[in-house]
């Protein structure tokens, strides 16, 4: 396949396209963490904050299937136009050490975008809680919901007065530098780490519960370990916030043909099983079934 070729995945209706992309920068920006930047239009002008794509390395089947990344940001070219994708990972692994040795010029494989984005806000204040790798769909969702940007081919607009951000990890070494929101009044970035080098000694859930009775919160977003999520979501049922949790659950196809990702929902008085890469990968908190 060309640059950005494009062929319809099924099922038709999802609007997925797949691609091979063009590596532009794989650049580091916190311990084992690194940006990586696409160059695929098609692609980059549609996703929607929430929203991921599946990426494997083309002519290699060790790894054979791909993997699920969140959308992290888009770029313009020179022209104005959306032009580049960016995805967040970590090395944890044989397809994220592989990531690691990508450069300029390089070919992935990508098909996307898949699943559902984050709810329409509405309100005043929005919380996001990140932990780790979790952060990187907070990027594109605050400038979304602040009028910075536009995401899907929609024009900004401002939904929200302001954003704060909770974002943790094991130490100040392993958080990314949020530079998209330092100049913004409008969002107030709180810091969390185990060995408290930065911010609060200690877990991002302790700093929610803080704010949650301290100030008025419309909505809270999650992405980030699921038992950071778990107990965010039981955090924000005792104070009766609404909450949204965007799963990190392991993929092989991203399209629901291999039911791979299934998390439990609630469904009546009993329980079903939804398929995180269609139904998700974001849910209301009081649909999953948190065990």
């Amino acid at each position: 396949m060309s640059e950005c070729d494009q062929q319809s995945l099924e099922p038709p209706k999802s609007g997925a396209l797949q691609s091979q992309a063009v590596v532009v920068s794989n650049v580091l920006i916190a311990a084992h963490t690194f940006r990586l930047r696409l160059k695929c239009p098609a692609m980059a002008s549609l996703m929607l904050p929430g929203q991921f794509l599946m990426l494997r390395l083309p002519g290699s089947n060790d790894p054979l299937l791909g993997r699920p990344f969140a959308l992290y940001d888009t770029a313009t070219a020179d022209s104005g136009e959306v032009e580049f994708l960016d995805i967040g990972y970590h090395v944890v692994g044989k397809q994220t050490t592989l990531l690691e040795g990508l450069v300029t010029g390089d070919l992935v494989e990508i098909w996307g975008p898949l699943g559902n984005g984050f709810p329409l806000f509405t309100g005043q204040h929005l919380v996001c809680v990140a932990g780790g790798i979790g952060y990187t769909p907070m990027i594109a969702v605050t400038q979304e919901l602040l009028g910075k940007k536009g995401f899907g081919g929609k024009q900004p607009h401002q939904a929200a007065q302001r954003v704060t951000i909770i974002y943790g990890a094991r130490d100040q070494a392993h958080l990314a530098d949020l530079h998209e929101f330092k100049d913004d009044i409008r969002v107030d970035v709180k810091y969390a780490t185990d060995d408290g080098s930065k911010g609060h000694h200690g877990y991002v859930t302790e700093v929610l519960s803080e704010l949650l009775t301290q100030q008025k919160v419309d909505t809270v977003y999650c992405c980030g370990p699921e038992i950071m999520m778990k107990k965010v979501a039981l955090i924000c049922q005792e104070q009766e916030v609404p909450c949204w949790l965007s799963l990190e659950t392991p993929m092989a196809c991203g399209i629901g043909a291999c039911f791979s990702c299934v998390v439990k929902v609630r469904d009546g008085e009993g329980w079903d099983y939804r398929r995180s890469c269609l139904e998700g990968p974001v849910f209301e908190a009081g649909q999953l079934v948190l065990e």
